[in-house]
């Protein structure tokens, strides 16, 4: 009993320890996700994050998550999103936290495979910072869409990883088969491309010497189960193209080995293709980051002749090394021809093949660290493996810190993406609207001169819906307008926004329209009270006349005079013989004008005076 009761507080303090250290390690990747996404920020939902929002509030949980007829049947991820659109509501700053709480959770996890693999936790925690840091991960956490991409990766390493196991745990790795499987089947719900792992599975079935027919069978009658569903939901087993291709129509076989080579460069730091794809193409590289990139390539070059000396020295677990090494890279392959066959890839695809060549890299440097075959000296066994412990710490630091630099270099470069900027002008349009006024946007016409941006119809009817928790905005109106001329008195419920394009911005000016529109000298104040003097400028529209509503809140008595003057000359004496009148004044269309009023009476009950003079009553002042 005694002894029972030392082992179980041993294995206590273990436990204990362990904790500590696992939960300092997901802080400490937490923290550091934050820090290298500090810039990103989505303020305001754009394009491919507005239609999804928009399916979201205007259909039901089963017809948002189970679409029928559509070209894409990914019902897992739509489960995922309408949870995260239902929580988050209408704090749409609150997406970017998510996603980087999520990518840090897809660290920590690639954290303890990576420490699996290697059997060593500092080139665990490289991998996951190298990870974290990455150029590819900018549509993770910039968009809402993001949430996609970093579930399908996550399945997809999860699915790895589980073949790994199965491959070398022995007994203990068959719930890895098994888990695989899982994963497999689900993420083909959450991105269709990942149905070409399918061939990862016969590869740790023949390494594995697999006998058993059912451990065959399972994979293909997944698949065939994914084709099943696909066909009845959506009519179709061939997956849908980018941009609303086909993939049957638009497919090429050198298209496609075109795109694959560039992705395997791109895995090397070396970004090839479209510019406005990646964060900045190779050829308008800086040098200084080109050198950076070489050195780190380099790096990757002498671990695997590490690994390759190490193949040729251990020749009892030499085929071990050699099918593990075989499985990491056809998953590679695997997911780079998947992302291959339709009209581009986007480095965002290639974010998976990254993550995976970084487990690679994880495990070639753990079987470098490996004691040998058994038998070997132990001076000479200690001798090399101190050998080989230094030459590979030096080799991941050296190709984590020119990584760090090398990554963060491109990231500066995120204005250059395909859609950073648009993202801005949102979240400008999101700042000077909803961040400035609040609910009280609601009801308003927002006038957008110009539009320049090129917002669509639906997008301006949608945009201010996401910041209502009823998710309806209603009375809000956004126009867009060419000028100041296609409007006539800028009112208490409108806002007029200009574009500044150099910045990729929205800003308010509706301070200074009104002033430009109606200027008040004195006596006049924007809520169209006016007192017994006043004088303002007034630009008329594009019929030259100017309507005046006069609305006097006192008790009418007889003998309540105004008289106006236009420009220094008599335009008209009203009587105000009731509480509401209309007048006009009539001058050349666009032209500005000044205008004196005179009022011998005053509202006797007015509780607050603003100037020299006492309140009158009432001018709303229109000019179309």
């Amino acid at each position: 009993m005694e002894k029972k009761s030392v082992d179980y507080r041993r294995r206590s303090m273990v436990w204990r320890y362990r904790w500590k250290e696992e939960a300092l390690a997901f802080c400490v990747l937490l923290g550091f996700g934050f820090l290298v996404n500090a810039a990103v920020r989505i303020r305001g939902l754009q394009v491919d994050d507005l239609y999804m929002w928009s399916c979201f509030a205007d259909n039901s949980f089963m017809e948002y998550v189970f679409p029928i007829g559509g070209s894409r049947f990914r019902a897992l991820y739509y489960f995922v999103s309408y949870l995260e659109y239902f929580f988050v509501g209408s704090h749409i700053g609150w997406f970017v936290p998510v996603n980087i709480i999520l990518n840090a959770v897809i660290a920590y996890t690639l954290y303890r495979i990576a420490r699996r693999l290697s059997d060593n936790g500092l080139i665990g925690f490289v991998c996951a910072l190298l990870y974290l840091v990455s150029r590819m991960s900018y549509y993770q956490i910039g968009q809402v869409y993001g949430l996609m991409e970093s579930l399908a990766l996550w399945a997809a390493i999860g699915t790895l990883y589980g073949l790994f196991r199965y491959m070398n745990d022995g007994e203990a790795g068959e719930s890895g088969y098994w888990t695989a499987c899982v994963l497999y089947f689900a993420n083909c719900f959450i991105h269709e491309r990942y149905m070409g792992l399918l061939p990862l599975f016969f590869l740790a079935l023949i390494a594995r010497r697999e006998k058993k027919a059912s451990r065959w069978i399972v994979p293909l009658a997944l698949f065939a189960l994914v084709q099943l569903i696909r066909f009845l939901t959506i009519g179709s087993i061939l997956p849908a193209g980018t941009g609303g291709t086909k993939v049957a129509d638009t497919f090429s076989v050198q298209q496609v080995l075109l795109f694959a080579f560039r992705q395997v460069m791109h895995l090397f730091g070396i970004n090839l293709g479209d510019g406005w794809l990646c964060p900045r193409p190779w050829d308008m590289t800086d040098r200084w980051v080109k050198i950076v990139v070489l050195a780190q390539d380099l790096a990757i070059l002498a671990a695997v002749a590490l690994f390759i000396a190490k193949v040729i020295q251990d020749r009892r677990n030499r085929r071990e090394y050699l099918w593990n090494a075989a499985l990491f890279i056809v998953f590679i392959g695997l997911c780079i021809v998947s992302s291959s066959v339709t009209v581009r890839v986007e480095v965002r695809w290639v974010y998976v093949s990254m993550t995976a060549a970084l487990l690679l890299l994880s495990y070639l440097c753990g079987a470098v660290l490996r004691r040998d075959m058994q038998g070997a000296a132990p001076e000479k066994e200690g001798f090399h493996r101190g050998e080989r412990h230094a030459a590979v710490y030096g080799l991941v630091l050296l190709y984590g810190l020119l990584s760090f630099l090398s990554e963060m270099y491109y990231r500066s470069c995120y204005d250059e993406l395909y859609f950073w900027n648009s993202q801005k002008e949102y979240n400008s349009l999101a700042d000077e609207t909803w961040g400035r006024y609040g609910s009280d946007i609601f009801g308003k016409k927002i006038y957008i001169l110009k539009n320049s941006y090129n917002m669509t119809r639906f997008y301006a009817d949608t945009f201010f819906r996401t910041f209502d928790p009823e998710r309806k905005a209603e009375g809000t109106e956004v126009i867009f307008a060419d000028s100041i001329r296609d409007f006539g008195q800028v009112t208490n419920n409108m806002l007029i926004l200009r574009e500044d394009p150099a910045t990729h911005t929205y800003q308010d000016i509706t301070g200074m329209v009104r002033e430009l529109k109606c200027e008040s000298i004195y006596g006049y104040y924007t809520d169209g009270w006016m007192d017994e003097n006043a004088k303002i400028r007034v630009m008329a529209g594009s019929t030259g006349r100017i309507d005046l509503e006069l609305l006097y809140p006192g008790t009418v008595t007889g003998g309540e005079t105004m008289t106006i003057r236009m420009d220094g000359q008599n335009a008209a004496k009203i009587d105000i013989s009731q509480n509401i009148l209309y007048t006009s004044l009539e001058t050349v269309p666009y032209r500005t004008v000044e205008l004196e009023f005179e009022n011998n009476f005053y509202l006797e009950d007015a509780q607050e005076q603003r100037g020299e003079d006492r309140f009158s009553l009432i001018v709303n002042i229109t000019a179309d």
